[in-house]
């Protein structure tokens, strides 16, 4: 390959970088503070790089609210999707990787971006519909695992909405709950949280 067909290449990829950096503080902010209290003023700053420079990637704010919620929620959601552990296998052993999973990506990765999807009233229309969207196809997959667990007799509930509904509050505080821990602290906090959502479907750690 030429050094010509290798620079275009080496430019996407750093391009890629640089967006990914972008929507990410981009989540952050607006999962700490909500969408209508940041600016792209506030992104820039985060960045430390030139307002200018942003709109070089996005148009508007609102361009820039709508990639991060679909980035995020895409590349989340996905993530659990294809968790091999939550393939194959009872009921329990599914969910509980499916719990352990989001736990962990909430914890270590998106710690304040997971705020950008508890809120969803406070985005203009478009946004808002899209992460009502997003959202539900997460809750389906958390859904169906419960559903399948219920109908087996492997799981008891009083009710499976009720259940998923205290499952996706608990998990939105985990970074919370972790906060300030560190290495093998953090792994039996994220383990002990996974145990005590089980017991929500009647499963005793």
């Amino acid at each position: 390959m030429s050094a010509e067909q290798a620079a275009p290449s080496r430019i996407e990829r750093k391009r890629g970088r640089r967006i990914q950096e972008i929507l990410t503080a981009a989540a952050e902010l607006f999962g700490e503070r909500g969408y209508a209290a940041v600016s792209l003023e506030d992104v820039a700053e985060r960045l430390d790089v030139t307002k200018g420079s942003l709109y070089y990637y996005f148009a508007s704010k609102d361009a820039l609210g709508t990639a991060a919620i679909e980035t995020l929620g895409n590349e989340w959601t996905s993530r659990l999707e294809n968790l091999p552990a939550a393939q194959e296998g009872p009921p329990a052993a599914r969910l509980r990787a499916l719990l352990r999973e989001h736990i962990t990506i909430a914890v270590r990765e998106y710690p304040a971006a997971l705020g950008l999807f508890l809120v969803p009233r406070e985005w203009p229309r478009e946004q808002h519909e899209r992460i009502k969207e997003l959202r539900r196809r997460h809750d389906g997959l958390f859904r169906r695992v419960v559903e399948e667990g219920v109908a087996s007799g492997e799981f008891r509930v009083t009710d499976v909405g009720t259940a998923l509904q205290c499952m996706h509050a608990s998990m939105s505080q985990a970074p919370v709950w972790c906060e300030g821990l560190a290495g093998a602290a953090v792994d039996r906090a994220i383990e002990r949280l996974a145990d005590t959502l089980m017991m929500l479907v009647g499963q005793a750690p």
